[in-house]
């Protein structure tokens, strides 16, 4: 039997559950390889679950998303990535009846982007792609042999029919463009690490709490069970010994039913089942039981070693020793638990009716990211609470904006929807509610806007598409909408010549075309002129006080081999940004030149820099027709009259008196 040895390994969602535990073993096996590990840290991942890995320097941690195809095709071309093993997804059953999209955008297009990312770079020799037993849908209650590789697929439930789903395209792909694919099918995992919305946790840190073991139906399901353990090491074998093309399911003979699972675990703790287990009601559909044919990995010399009983002790022991592991959980411990997916978060939609026992008395917590500010007084009348729907977690300026909302004791959630997708949007904003929406995202290009001349129907459908879908929206819920936009759509001209001190008003129509980036914004904010709900902010070569971030305008000069010298209008966030969410409050509407007073040039910045941070610094000037030798799309300049800014904000400062105060003063060096 031929043997395959990767080299530089992909592992996708290895913070969470069953990944982290292949991610540790392989990491503590083979020291020659190189693993890379992507995860967009989610409700149900956790960093600490790597920590065994974390020191070791074969190990490399990306936090990202596999629906990013950007990052995606980056880390495989820039780590030399020769192996995939994809176990990002939604898992959790119950979640997929409450918000399905978000299944198939993770589990199918996650699913999608890889595979695509790896036919366009030629270079994967093996794609293990992480699917479940539940894409065969029931098992007959009688049958004595279970499902086998080539049985029919037959998913009952949103979570299985996405899983079935993202099965066919790593099939398709397989046939259409010989890509190495090997797809697994398993079975019911637990043990340490695990989030406790799943069955065995759950049952442990309720049974920890002495609360009720809440069952659907009347617990005559059967479901089967390994240990992560083994898990990991049948993953283990089939990266090595697994066949291209082939599926293998990881399964146990072992059957049991959830009733007596929970009272295994009444068992462990000393508890009366009978008093201990509670009854709810079913799921939607809930099948009767998954059974697998495992021998085809047992053909390959794996099996579990791990008996029912002695994995239940471990996972016991490690959950009693490690509590707090996930922080608070009561959400994910309701009969009925309905995770909002929110990276970094673990809350629950308040559609589950609060019983007292399965959530704690705790006064502080909240359904929201951030809590709400404390209001007036008792016996004052209170203003509605502010909450901001943010789009652009990712992004620079949609990232400041989630911190600054924290600073200001603002509520606040990042939307999850894509902007192209309409029902996603509406999700987030009936799910959070909002007074007002942020809209942060949108196509730039990677490095630069370069990148936008050559994918433009990606550019077209977030920029103009997506944007306009927001707002209307959000027009249908009487929502405001505060805009980032750019003021890279005008050139100076005989109107507007550089160096006069005119400059381009919130009237003014856009005149600059040069680069398709700058096409899409002058095309959506003039259709944008349409909502009256709609407040557009003309953001102009952002400056913040972090020197360190590679997307501040100071930041990118500053490493250029050559620089052009001309005056622009420039924005500084730290100053700026404050202010969108005051414009907010004061419900401002229209166009707004988002721009501090007056122009800088480049070397004027350059010259700051040199002062305040670096003496020893020194640049080069060209002009711009050497400049257009080394870019793709000209670029902008242009001088932003933000008088309209400064007549409602008096206290906005002119762009190099706002560098000092905001940029240079704090960043001096001694």
């Amino acid at each position: 039997m031929a043997t395959y040895t990767p080299k530089n390994i992909l592992i996708t969602g290895a913070a969470g559950f069953i990944a982290s535990h292949v991610c540790n073993r392989l990491i503590r096996n083979y020291p020659d390889y190189k693993i890379v590990v992507l995860d967009k840290l989610d409700y149900c991942s956790n960093l600490k679950n790597l920590l065994p890995s974390k020191s070791s320097p074969n190990f490399k941690f990306v936090k990202g998303d596999v629906g990013s195809a950007d990052l995606v095709n980056f880390l495989l071309i820039t780590e030399s990535i020769d192996t995939i093993m994809h176990f990002a997804a939604q898992t959790h059953v119950d979640n997929s009846f409450g918000n399905s999209f978000e299944f198939t955008k993770n589990n199918i297009y996650g699913t999608h982007v890889l595979l695509e990312a790896c036919k366009v770079t030629g270079q994967i020799r093996r794609f293990i792609h992480v699917s479940t037993d539940e894409v065969y849908g029931e098992t007959d209650e009688d049958a004595v042999v279970g499902n086998h590789e080539a049985s029919q697929l037959l998913p009952t439930n949103p979570y299985s029919a996405t899983k079935a789903g993202a099965e066919m395209l790593v099939m398709a792909y397989g046939r259409s463009y010989g890509l190495p694919v090997i797809t697994t099918r398993g079975n019911n995992v637990y043990g340490p690490n695990q989030f406790p919305e799943k069955l065995i946790p759950k049952f442990i840190l309720l049974a920890m709490q002495g609360k009720h073991l809440p069952i659907h139906g009347d617990g005559s399901n059967v479901r089967s069970y390994l240990y992560c353990e083994d898990v990991a090491e049948a993953f283990e074998v089939i990266l090595h010994k697994g066949e291209v093309g082939h599926v293998y399911n990881i399964g146990t003979k072992k059957e049991r039913r959830v009733i007596d699972v929970a009272k295994d675990i009444c068992n462990l703790f000393s508890r009366d089942p009978d008093t201990s287990i509670k009854f709810v009601d079913n799921r939607p559909f809930n099948d009767q039981r998954y059974f697998l044919d495992d021998q085809k990995l047992n053909n390959l010399g794996w099996s579990e070693h791990t008996t029912w009983q002695e994995g239940l002790r471990k996972t016991m022991e490690w959950y009693t020793q490690n509590p707090d592991w996930w922080g608070d959980v009561s959400g994910a411990l309701l009969p009925h638990p309905r995770m909002l997916m929110m990276p970094g978060g673990r809350h629950f939609d308040g559609s589950e009716e609060k019983d007292a026992s399965y959530v704690s008395n705790n006064s502080n917590q909240t359904r929201m990211v951030i809590p709400v500010s404390k209001g007036s007084s008792s016996g004052s009348p209170r203003k509605p609470s502010l909450k901001f729907l943010i789009y652009g977690r990712t992004g620079w300026i949609g990232g400041l904006l989630g911190k600054l909302c924290e600073k200001q004791g603002i509520s606040y959630e990042y939307g999850k929807g894509r902007l192209e997708d309409r029902s996603s949007l509406l999700s987030d904003i009936q799910n959070v509610r909002p007074t007002h929406v942020f809209n942060a995202a949108g196509v730039t290009g990677r490095p630069n806007v370069d990148w936008c001349e050559s994918h433009k129907t990606e550019t077209i459908r977030t920029n103009v598409t997506g944007t306009l879908t927001l707002a209307d929206l959000c027009r249908e819920h009487n929502l405001l909408m505060m805009n980032f936009a750019t003021g890279c759509i005008f050139e100076y001209n005989a109107g507007h010549p550089e160096g006069s001190g005119i400059g381009f008003t919130e009237e003014d129509k856009p005149n600059f075309t040069g680069s398709y980036y700058s096409k899409t914004k002058a095309m959506v904010e003039e259709l944008l002129k349409e909502y009256d709900n709609v407040c557009t902010l003309r953001v102009r070569m952002p400056i913040s006080s972090d020197l360190n971030n590679p997307r501040n305008f100071i930041t990118k000069i500053s490493r250029y081999n050559k620089v052009v010298n001309i005056p622009n209008s420039m924005t500084v966030l730290d100053e700026l940004l404050p202010i969108s969410i005051e414009m907010a409050k004061r419900n401002l509407r229209g166009i707004w030149n988002f721009t501090n007073p007056g122009v800088v040039s480049h070397n004027e910045i350059l010259e700051m820099y040199k002062n305040y941070i670096n003496p020893d610094f020194t640049w080069v000037n060209f002009d711009l027709e050497e400049q257009a030798k080394v870019i793709v799309a000209p670029r902008s300049n242009n001088e932003m009259d933000a008088s309209k800014l400064k007549n409602e904000f008096p206290e906005l400062l002119p762009i190099k008196e706002s560098l000092i105060k905001y940029v240079f003063e704090p960043n001096k060096r001694t």
